[in-house]
């Protein structure tokens, strides 16, 4: 199975959050990759891997960045693939806010779908409901993912009422 998600990240240090995407993705066993990607640092990388993500099969590019973050809005402005964009809360971050508002406020042609501020586990699934609108296989998995959370909800409350 060829690799459909491209997981970018702007620095080692984004790995510790994004590891909840990973995570989800290997439960699924959704095919994915992991690179550091950064904006500022080697934007000649970011250029070529945003140009050459479609033609490597991926379908969908999860790109984490702290502090200015620039690194999806650059990112989903090369790429026709869809990119969503998790905002990290860095060590040279204000409160998340910086990196929340870099994603979140992209100029009109350039959306960047944006999750919460360390929300990495949500961009997979994103991701992945993303792909199951052409996998009828990861489109079940997901429904079974749903199903999950409804009867995880149900315990809880089974559990509130015995207390």
């Amino acid at each position: 199975m060829s690799v459909k998600i491209g997981i970018i990240m702007g620095s080692i240090s984004d790995l510790k959050v994004m590891e909840a995407a990973t995570d989800f993705l290997k439960e699924m066993n959704i095919p994915h990759e992991v690179e550091i990607v950064s904006a500022h640092r080697t934007p000649e990388k970011m250029l070529e891997y945003a140009k050459n993500a479609k033609s490597k099969g991926l379908q969908v590019i999860i790109a984490a960045a702290g502090g200015a973050a620039h690194l999806p809005g650059m990112v989903a402005s090369i790429t026709p693939l869809p990119v969503i964009g998790v905002p990290i809360k860095s060590s040279n971050s204000i409160d998340g806010w910086d990196s929340v508002l870099s994603i979140l406020q992209m100029p009109g042609g350039v959306p960047v779908a944006t999750v919460a501020l360390n929300g990495a586990k949500n961009a997979a699934i994103l991701a992945a409901q993303i792909i199951a609108t052409a996998d009828e296989k990861i489109a079940k998995q997901m429904a079974d993912y749903k199903e999950e959370l409804k009867e995880k909800v149900a315990l809880m409350n089974k559990e509130l009422k015995q207390k």
